[in-house]
């Protein structure tokens, strides 16, 4: 069984940054492919960025260039570096871990840009 834990949400203000956390617990963390989505009031999950077994990252357009996704695969920790916040940042924020047609997923950290 996998678990996610996010974490490192919080109050932010405009052009700040911000790193979220996602620890896994479980087997094969390597294994996973592990990503990043976000939830705004009123509106669909998105996707944010997302890191393959390998390495290799993807983005979003509206996060390319200011967002960063890695991987720890010593700690078992995928994060996502946030930088020059925007008020249109502001959004719950899930980790997901997925690994042939499984999906975990996080509980979910809140993330607000303080205009």
């Amino acid at each position: 069984q996998v678990k996610l834990v996010e974490s490192g949400g919080g109050l932010v203000q405009a052009g700040g940054s911000l790193r979220l956390s996602c620890g896994f617990s479980g087997t094969s963390f390597s294994s996973y492919a592990m990503g990043w989505s976000r939830q705004a009031p009123g509106k669909e999950r998105e996707f944010v960025a997302g890191i393959t077994v390998s390495g290799v990252a993807n983005y979003a357009d509206s996060v390319k260039g200011r967002f960063t996704i890695s991987r720890d695969n010593a700690t078992n920790t995928a994060y996502l570096q946030m930088n020059s916040l925007k008020a249109e940042d502001t959004a719950v924020y899930y980790c997901n871990a997925q690994a042939f047609v499984v999906t975990y997923w996080g509980q979910g950290t809140q993330v607000t840009e303080a205009s």
